[in-house]
C-alpha cells in the first residue's frame, strides 16, 4: 500500500525539478560564464556591437533629415526658431516682472529653464544654418 504513495510523490517531485531546470534554460539572462550571447547587448554600442550601433544611428539620422527637408524649408525653420526665441524672451520678461518674493526659487528656476531653452534654440539655429 505504501508503494502507491511513493509513485505519485516521485512523479510530482520529478515534474517540479523538470520545471525548475527548464526555467533556467529558457531565461536569456542566466547565461553560463564564457558563453557569448549576442542578443543580450544588441541594442547598445558595447564591444562587438559598436559598428552596428553606429550604422543604426547614422541610418536614423539620415531618415530624420529626409523627413524635415532642411534645405527646402530652411527659411521657414529659421523664422519659427526666431519666433520661438521672441516668445521665450517675452515669457522671461513676464516672469521677471512677476517675481515671487516669498518663494524666489520658483521664479529663478523658471528663468533658468527658459535661458536653457534659449541656448538650445541657439544650437538648433546653428545646426539649421550649417545644413
Amino acid at each position: 500500500m505504501t508503494e502507491f504513495y511513493y509513485i505519485p510523490l516521485f512523479i510530482m517531485i520529478s515534474f517540479i525539478i523538470y520545471l525548475i531546470f527548464r526555467s533556467f534554460h529558457s531565461n536569456p539572462m542566466l547565461i553560463e560564464g564564457m558563453t557569448d550571447k549576442k542578443e543580450v547587448d544588441s541594442k547598445n554600442g558595447i564591444a562587438d556591437n559598436a559598428a552596428t550601433y553606429a550604422a543604426a544611428l547614422k541610418a536614423s539620422t539620415i531618415k530624420n533629415q529626409d523627413e524635415v527637408l532642411i534645405t527646402k524649408y530652411r527659411s521657414d525653420y529659421e523664422t519659427a526658431i526666431l519666433n520661438l526665441d521672441d516668445l521665450i524672451n517675452v515669457l522671461m520678461l513676464k516672469t521677471a516682472l512677476s517675481f515671487n518674493e516669498t518663494n524666489p526659487m520658483d521664479s529663478l528656476d523658471k528663468l533658468s529653464k527658459m535661458q536653457q531653452a534659449k541656448v538650445a534654440l541657439n544650437s538648433v539655429m546653428k545646426f539649421v544654418d550649417s545644413q
